[in-house]
């Protein structure tokens, strides 16, 4: 699978914000670094940001990790706090287009909010 990092000086947007590498849509993996550590890693078919998608705070720890289906998180989104504790977890439809499910942890694992599409939610 071809991989290139985003800051590639040949990685341009087209009009449909559509990524594109030496002018052509772009479809393999896109790479992001900041200060020589990476951030992010994630899929792209033909242009849109499509199957999995993973980010890291700067000291390391997971950021985010999910899949995207033509540019919309589909399945489990997951995103942690820098201290490695699950801050969200967001589950969307497998089209991405209605959300689910969503709860929400504090820094110290405390569940803050808890929401799902059947009208049960909480608020910790």
């Amino acid at each position: 699978m071809k991989r290139i990092d985003i800051d590639d000086p040949e990685v341009d947007m087209d009009l449909s914000l559509r990524l594109l590498y030496r002018g052509e849509l772009f479809t393999g993996e896109v790479e992001e670094y900041l200060g020589g550590v990476r951030v992010s890693l994630a899929s792209y078919a033909d242009g849109f940001p499509h199957g999995p998608s993973r980010s890291w705070h700067k000291n390391g720890t997971r950021q985010s990790e999910g899949t995207l289906r033509t540019g919309s998180p589909a399945g489990v989104w997951r995103t942690w706090h820098a201290n490695g504790t699950l801050a969200v977890r967001m589950v969307m439809s497998d089209d991405g287009a209605r959300q689910l499910a969503r709860c929400e942890w504090d820094e110290d694992g405390k569940l803050t909010k808890e929401w799902h599409a059947d009208g049960h939610a909480d608020g910790g």
